[in-house]
């Protein structure tokens, strides 16, 4: 049987990409539930941090008010743009995840697309590979 691991505050601000104070501040305001684990150490379940996690995304409206089908978008900052005559790879950061994007330089030249920029990856895939670390199987 697998047991539903529990999180330390810092793996939870990790994963949410906040701040361990964020979380601490989140729980005192009661918007997320913690507890201990053996250790006596504060701790957040997994089911609880995956809705609180689920929560927090559909906080954030689409400012534009277009309405897609794919559901994965990650807000961040262009870290990178390399281009050549036809093709540019443009890095951004988005929390601790870092998202690669091929496309033409005519079009990362529209977007305006520099280091700094804020802009939004919208990920539609027909496959999506998922790994676990670590646990009980």
């Amino acid at each position: 049987m697998l047991c539903v691991p529990q999180f330390r505050f810092s793996e939870a601000a990790r994963l949410l990409g906040v701040s361990d104070d964020t979380v601490r501040r989140w729980v005192r305001a009661g918007e997320l539930v913690a507890g201990e684990d053996a250790a006596r150490r504060k701790v957040v379940e997994g089911a609880e941090l995956a809705a609180f996690a689920r929560r927090l995304a559909g906080e954030t409206p689409d400012p534009t008010g277009v309405r897609r089908s794919a559901r994965n978008r990650f807000v961040g900052l262009v870290t990178d743009v390399v281009t050549d005559k036809v093709m540019a790879k443009v890095e951004l950061q988005c929390g601790p995840n870092r998202i690669v994007s091929l496309m033409s330089t005519e079009a990362a030249t529209e977007l305006g697309l520099q280091p700094g920029v804020l802009a939004v990856a919208v990920v539609k895939a027909t496959q999506v590979i998922i790994e676990t670390v670590g646990g009980d199987q």
